[in-house]
């Protein structure tokens, strides 16, 4: 049983294969790769989402409108990693799961350079863009809960987990916490959530993967 805070957010999946609104898909702008494949699957007695990527990217965002940053837990499970995945690089920026948190920060907090760099690259996209996105990646090629940045962009912090493939694993992160962690150097208030974002991608190393994903619930912090 999921908490009732956790509605916010709403199922993933249906009894049909597609993800349920307000779970939406996003991808690059001017996709060039193709697309990261999102689909409801049973599962050891479950309805899952199963997520797969081949040389792709992709994302499933589910829009928040001043969400607190409570606790969020899901399960999840990976049967094939990306070969030759590393965070730490361009080339090896890809990732077999991942699940993500985007924060409203103010702009104003962005350090100088970063800021126009965000303006430039919203104006392209012609959206803004998250000032704050952290994700807790599925990774084997560092310690588990090891904080990165993303090699693209400092918009983007990874904490890495990790487990037996083929194994069903529970994560509950405290998203604040994590918050002050990845982005206290930029922020000491911790501001509200726009989004919640599954993805997987493995556009960069040209790879594959498999995954899957239940459970996903948002806890309001306590009073």
């Amino acid at each position: 049983m999921l908490p009732a805070a956790a509605a916010a957010l709403g199922p993933l999946v249906g009894a049909d294969a597609t993800p349920l609104t307000p779970w939406r898909f996003q991808g690059l702008p001017d996709q060039k790769p193709a697309k990261t494949r999102f689909v409801g699957v049973d599962l050891d007695g479950s309805r899952v989402l199963r997520v797969e990527a081949d040389k792709s990217y992709g994302t499933l965002v589910h829009p928040l409108e001043n969400a607190s940053a409570g606790t969020l837990s899901w399960r999840w499970r990976v049967d094939e990693p990306v070969a030759g995945a590393d965070l730490r690089t361009k080339p090896g920026d890809d990732a077999a799961l991942k699940v993500c948190a985007s924060f409203d920060m103010p702009v104003a907090r962005v350090p100088f350079i970063e800021r126009q760099l965000l303006r430039l690259a919203s104006s392209r996209v012609g959206r803004p863009l998250p000032t704050a996105t952290l994700c807790y990646v599925w990774d084997t090629s560092v310690p588990a809960d090891t904080l990165l940045r993303n090699a693209y962009t400092a918009r983007v912090r990874f904490i890495t987990a990790q487990g037996p493939l083929g194994a069903w694993r529970r994560e509950r992160r405290d998203l604040a916490a994590d918050f002050r962690r990845a982005f206290g150097d930029e922020s000491d208030t911790v501001p509200p959530l726009a989004a919640v974002l599954v993805g997987a991608d493995a556009d960069n190393t040209g790879g594959r993967s498999a995954g899957y994903l239940s459970e996903l619930a948002l806890e309001a912090p306590p009073r």
